[in-house]
């Protein structure tokens, strides 16, 4: 989960060797920094609200929809380009959803794939422009931004707002996994979420060992020992409270699977495939790319299609949590993703950035809104702070880059 610069195994006192991998790391270590301070914050000023069961269940919910958007404006500012018109696509595919279910009573298992397809479509038409005229993908998405935004009140025009009625449909946005009928003294907590919890430390250990196994076989530099087992036990812990305390309400949502199941997939195409090293690559130096014989406009494409797919799932997952389509469905979206990405690491010159980062980011900005709700300050208050974070990310990685150099 958390990787970045590595060192050797050279002797040093624990906190030299601490104070050495922090700095070497910080672009990485920094967000996590940031999101456990911002959250012990509300933890103290809410007295524990903020981290009870229930309102944290709901903040994994409520990021779910921003965090597949983050995860695919990640890839689109790594390669150097925008997309803007993201938010009310989502909208407007969620309205699609709807009318779909609603009006031309198709069932939901044909509606959901149907409108990925469209995500992807509207996603490619984007690309074109950018990739074929040269256009700035600013403009581009921009006139999209205007069209959906356009077609997302036409749609919606008759009655404003779409009540969805399908149980199995509005189950993805406001369902839960079913637990194992154990009965007894397991009846206080969510058993599946607890299984699905130690196995995920039980993986992230095990890739953990074996990545610096491999590392070593080869030659290459590793943490100190004892920083490493620092991590281990640091993120093992962090994963074995979240799900604890989701397991003493109602578990894992339905949504959350859907979110860590978008950012796994992408995590291993970005780093363990040719396409993803095509990525990185094109966005680090798009001429020197072209030259090796990458094709950048096929990158182009690849990642606005599927950046539009993403949005089809951001819109199927907001309107299934609302259980209907309105006329401001994905009104600021984009911006909450774009915000999501930079807090999460991504660098706006492009080449840098994680998917798993854009996860944090998105917890970030949403643990802001939340926490800031539980405070009852005021709205304006809030876009503030937030525009304050955002801010305060992008310079971060503007110092770190030229620290780099």
């Amino acid at each position: 989960m958390i990787s970045g610069k590595v060192q050797n195994q050279a002797t040093g006192s624990f906190a030299q060797n601490l104070g050495k991998v922090l700095r070497q790391n910080i672009r990485d270590y920094g967000m996590f920094i940031a999101l456990f301070v911002i959250m012990g914050i509300f933890a103290i000023t809410t007295n524990g609200v903020f981290l009870s069961a229930r309102n944290l269940s709901n903040l994994l919910n409520q990021t779910g929809y921003i965090a597949v958007l983050a995860v695919g404006m990640t890839l689109v500012i790594v390669i150097r380009h925008i997309d803007l018109s993201v938010g009310f696509l989502a909208g407007f595919l969620g309205a699609v959803a709807a009318i779909a279910m609603v009006q031309w009573g198709l069932p939901a298992l044909v509606v959901i794939p149907m409108v990925l397809a469209m995500g992807i479509v509207a996603g490619l038409i984007t690309a074109f422009p950018v990739a074929q005229l040269g256009i700035p993908s600013f403009v581009a998405s921009l006139a999209g931004w205007l069209i959906y935004r356009g077609l997302l009140q036409l749609a919606t025009a008759g009655t404003g707002t779409i009540i969805i009625p399908n149980p199995g449909f509005n189950a993805i946005g406001n369902g839960f996994i079913p637990d194992l009928p154990l009965g007894g003294f397991f009846e206080r907590f969510h058993v599946l979420t607890l299984l699905i919890g130690l196995a995920a430390i039980g993986l992230y250990i095990y890739n953990q060992l074996d990545s610096r196994r491999k590392k070593l076989a080869y030659g290459f530099e590793v943490m100190p020992v004892d920083i490493f087992i620092l991590q281990l036990v640091f993120v093992s812990g962090l994963i074995g409270a979240i799900t604890w305390i989701l397991a003493t309400y109602n578990g894992l949502s339905w949504t959350v699977v859907i979110m860590l199941l978008v950012v796994g997939i992408y995590h291993f195409v970005t780093t363990q495939t040719v396409l993803g090293r095509h990525i990185y690559a094109v966005g680090g130096n798009p001429e020197a790319a072209e030259l090796s014989g990458i094709s950048v406009k096929r990158i182009i494409y690849i990642v606005f299609g599927s950046m539009g797919m993403l949005s089809a799932l951001s819109g199927i997952l907001f309107a299934s949590r609302l259980q209907s389509a309105t006329t401001t469905a994905g009104t600021l979206f984009e911006l909450d993703a774009i915000a999501a990405a930079y807090v999460g690491g991504v660098s706006a010159a492009g080449g840098v950035g994680r998917v798993t980062g854009s996860i944090i980011g998105a917890l970030v900005m949403l643990s802001l809104t939340s926490g800031m709700n539980l405070m009852q300050v005021d709205i304006s208050y809030q876009y503030i702070v937030r525009g304050a974070v955002l801010a305060a990310a992008v310079i971060f990685d503007v110092a770190t880059r030229r620290a780099a150099r």
